[in-house]
């Protein structure tokens, strides 16, 4: 890997033969887990400018309109989380000069809170060829890591780490973007003649079948006699992040009684072998990929896909030696001439992916020019932990990319498509709708990770006896079981909510993935418990979770802290009248500055004498609340309602519905909203 230093720049030609496409990756570490940033990329031209506000690239406006720039969300890493941005660079405009990469902080936070902040550059087969380590940050708000640009026929990057005092809306006004600034405009494109949409009718039209929306458009309006010409408002980047509402209740059921079964478009009664179910879910997949090209991109751009014309096929026949091979599926793109293609391996009902089975496929791939292998399977991939080991020939000058997708993934992508931004076509809603019922029926095999290993029953037994030592290759088995299962809880929570929820590590800096779980596995050897914090978007603190397995108690919290102003009693008494619908048995404990706990009661002792939160030296400082939710866990290592897995999934989605939707954020609504950036 190419490391460089502030100002260089480098061929990337030079670097790999692959950087048709690119992955650009900006990664931060934050040591209480809770910092965060929002990356963007604004397109310049000749003069450094934008052409137009559509080349802003960032979390309202996350993929630029010819599919070039396209924004992939974040991921979790070993110290933290990385934002990643795919680049087809073989069809950027050619009036486009230079990328400018970017990251943005709110709510009054700065880079220099956070550590190891980098850049780095993956080719096109997922190889790291570049990393730019920025080390003085400072106090700013927003950020330049570096920018992709231009010379001659080749494209070249540069690293900048070039700091802003202005944030976001700074940086982009630099560069040419028009913000809009009055907070009280819709962020939608509204004429004279058109009244805007109210949101909450448009999803509940989206989520509709196609018949029940065509009875639903309303009759054409008779011309309008003037012949003026409608004034168009001008749609700007606004300081205000979209608003995600939840779609209301669907619409009663004309079905006589809850026997009756509604039609699918992709059935699951006639499924009896995993072969069928793995045939069944590849074509249903790889279908509706075609047809909605939002979600097709969606699921292909991490691995390296051009945006163009998809065309998806299955049980595809190809050479192998004396015995051809059947991959599960093929996926192919065409952008300006030219294909790109991946075979697919799909495993479905907890059945592990055969090493010897894609590397054949990985053979046939560099054979034949094709660009990736893309594995399907109900487990989730842990960083510096492949899932199957291959060996990959590095003198061929074709090299093929190995990638590996949860079905929880694809049922987080759907879900957040369909209830939270929108495919622009209600058949296509109905699409993924089907897709998502299809994939969460017990009977389709696509339910995520749902076995903690082998491991775990041994594990639980040695704790409650006093037998597991450290250094026992079965706890560090239990440690990545766990890994995998947070993952999957965060890619659930946050298709609900429609926010970014992820695995919020505290790790020492530099510390690799296999040393961490090393130190996870001898605390859970030593102490008997599974820990684990969520970041969740808007939330007042970390969601923390943690399984004892001793006591066989889950126990999900959340720390708030204490306002900078005010009485500590008014403190109380706000806290207990949000809490007002939560549950009576939340455990709420007062955090006091120099002891290991303060007072603590549940709720519904709490809640006739608030005071009772206060310490008595009224000269002890509050630093904040705890609020805990305490149920036993599951003694099954699988999913069923009695497993491990479920209990966990369960705790969470309860403790946020139950208790976290009441707390307000670390700052007002109002405050929120001057302070971040969005596109309408």
């Amino acid at each position: 890997m190419h490391d460089m230093t502030k100002g260089s720049n480098v061929s990337l030609t030079a670097l790999s033969e692959n950087v048709g496409s690119v992955i650009v990756g900006l990664g931060w570490s934050s040591p209480t887990g809770e910092g965060d940033a929002d990356v963007s990329v604004l397109l310049l031209d000749a003069g450094g400018k934008v052409r137009s506000d559509a080349d802003f690239c960032f979390y309202n406006n996350p993929m630029v309109a010819d599919g070039s720039v396209q924004l992939l969300g974040k991921e979790p890493t070993a110290d933290g989380s990385e934002d990643r941005i795919s680049f087809d660079l073989t069809v950027v405009p050619a009036d486009v000069e230079r990328m400018v990469v970017a990251a943005s902080r709110y709510e009054g936070a700065h880079f220099g809170e956070l550590d190891d902040l980098k850049v780095t550059l993956a080719d096109a087969v997922g190889e790291s060829i570049l990393r730019f380590v920025i080390e003085d940050a400072g106090p700013v708000s927003a950020i330049i890591f570096g920018e992709l640009y231009r010379r001659g026929d080749e494209w070249k990057f540069r690293a900048v780490g070039q700091g802003y005092d202005t944030g976001l809306a700074g940086l982009a006004t630099d560069f040419g973007v028009d913000i809009e600034d009055d907070e009280a405009e819709d962020a939608a494109t509204v004429t004279a003649e058109e009244p805007a949409a109210d949101p909450a009718a448009v999803t509940e039209l989206e989520a509709a079948p196609p018949q029940a929306v065509l009875e639903a458009v309303p009759a054409p309006r008779p011309p309008v006699e003037q012949e003026t010409a409608p004034r168009q408002r001008t749609v700007r980047p606004r300081t205000a992040k979209k608003k995600v509402t939840l779609p209301k209740a669907p619409a009663k059921s004309l079905a006589e009684n809850e026997s009756w079964k509604q039609a699918r478009l992709f059935p699951v009664s006639a499924l009896k072998s995993d072969r069928d179910r793995e045939m069944r879910a590849t074509s249903v997949l790889l279908s509706v990929m075609a047809q909605v090209p939002r979600f097709g991109r969606r699921i292909t751009a991490p691995f390296g896909a051009p945006s163009g014309r998809m065309e998806t096929f299955t049980e595809v026949s190809l050479p192998h030696g004396d015995t051809p091979r059947r991959p599960d599926g093929v996926i192919r793109v065409e952008r300006a001439g030219k294909l790109w293609t991946a075979l697919v391996e799909t495993k479905t009902n907890g059945n592990a992916l055969r090493s010897d089975q894609v590397q054949a496929y990985m053979d046939i791939a560099a054979r034949r020019g094709y660009e990736a292998v893309i594995t399907l399977s109900n487990d989730v991939a842990l960083e510096g932990s492949p899932l199957v080991d291959v060996k990959i020939d590095r003198r061929r000058k074709h090299q093929v990319a190995l990638w590996h997708l949860s079905w929880a993934e694809v049922a987080h992508q759907a879900q957040m498509l369909i209830r939270h931004e929108g495919v622009g076509n209600v058949a296509r809603t109905w699409l993924l709708q089907d897709l998502l019922y299809y994939l969460q029926h017990d009977n389709s095999g696509c339910h995520g990770f749902q076995n903690m290993g082998s491991a775990w029953v041994p594990v639980r037994n040695g704790i409650n006896d006093e037998t597991l030592c450290q250094g026992d290759p079965r706890a560090l088995e239990v440690v990545e079981s766990w890994e995998r299962l947070i993952r999957q809880v965060c890619l659930r929570l946050g298709g609900e909510l429609g926010q970014k929820v992820l695995p919020a590590q505290r790790a020492r800096r530099g510390t690799d993935p296999g040393a961490r779980r090393a130190r996870l596995a001898d605390q859970l050897c030593l102490e008997g418990r599974l820990q684990a914090e969520l970041r969740v978007e808007g939330a007042p603190g970390l969601l923390s979770v943690s399984a004892d397995l001793r006591t066989a108690k889950l126990r999900t919290s959340v720390e708030i802290p204490a306002p900078e102003q005010g009485y500590p009693l008014t403190w109380a008494k706000r806290l207990i009248r949000r809490l007002a619908e939560a549950p009576a048995d939340l455990h709420v404990e007062t955090l006091v500055e120099g002891e290991t706990g303060g007072p603590r009661g549940t709720l519904e002792r709490l809640r006739p004498e608030p005071a009772d939160l206060l310490p008595k030296d009224s000269g002890t400082r509050i630093t904040g609340f705890r609020l805990s939710l305490f149920k036993g866990m599951g003694s099954g290592r699988g999913n069923a309602e009695s497993g491990f897995i479920r209990s966990v999934d369960d705790a969470v989605h309860r403790f946020y519905t139950s208790v976290v939707v009441h707390l307000d954020g670390p700052v007002s609504g109002r405050a929120a909203t001057k302070e971040r950036v969005a596109v309408g």
